[in-house]
């Protein structure tokens, strides 16, 4: 992934995070010298990008996606990412019917409308993070946070924001997240890229 940033001009702050099953479940793991592995056979695998192009004022997009090297997906697998979709949506929606509609909306109200879905599919005690957070020339900029977990963001999501949705759901083998980028313009709010609907079966 490194080699492929490289190729294509790309700059990050930081590495791309490729994570296979139990390392896919700590939100926070960085491929390191010590600690890694190889990934092998009939495991689910996180992919974290991040990166902007190499030009003054260029801004970061973010994105996540996870698949699984085998051919018959596990359905533990399956459910779970299949819920932090219907999350991901949640948040999509209400983000794009509040611009379409005019009306206020703020960064702790995003990450509350994608939690509730994975609390009342039993996920609560599983969710580690925030929704997502601002995009700028630095990966996470300083505008508005879709937060109500890590901190209570009350600031608006204004004409000219650009930040991630990303719901994930983890557990000491595994973990799953899917996370896209929205840009909130007048009257119009959109994703930038595809939405993953399903985990990736790779063989």
């Amino acid at each position: 992934m490194v080699g492929w940033f490289q190729e294509e001009d790309l700059i990050a702050d930081a590495p791309p995070v490729v994570a296979g099953m139990e390392h896919a479940g700590n939100p926070h793991y960085m491929p390191a010298p010590s600690g890694s592995r190889s990934i092998g056979r009939d495991e689910l695998v996180l992919l974290d990008l991040w990166g902007k192009l190499r030009e003054p004022g260029a801004v970061y997009a973010d994105i996540t996606w996870v698949g699984f090297t085998g051919s018959r997906l596990p359905e533990e697998f399956a459910r779970a990412f299949d819920t932090i979709a219907r999350a991901r949506d949640a948040a999509i929606h209400l983000v794009q019917e509040a611009a379409t509609n005019g009306t206020t909306l703020r960064g702790w109200q995003v990450d509350r409308a994608s939690r509730q879905v994975l609390e009342s599919a039993g996920y609560g005690a599983h969710v580690l993070h925030r929704t997502g957070h601002n995009l700028g020339v630095e990966v996470h900029g300083n505008g508005v946070h879709m937060d109500d977990y890590e901190t209570h963001d009350d600031r608006r999501l204004l004409p000219g924001t650009g930040f991630t949705i990303e719901p994930g759901v983890y557990f000491a083998h595994f973990g799953v997240r899917t996370e896209v980028n929205m840009y909130v313009d007048i009257r119009e709010a959109r994703v930038s890229g595809p939405a993953q609907a399903a985990i990736i079966t790779l063989v």
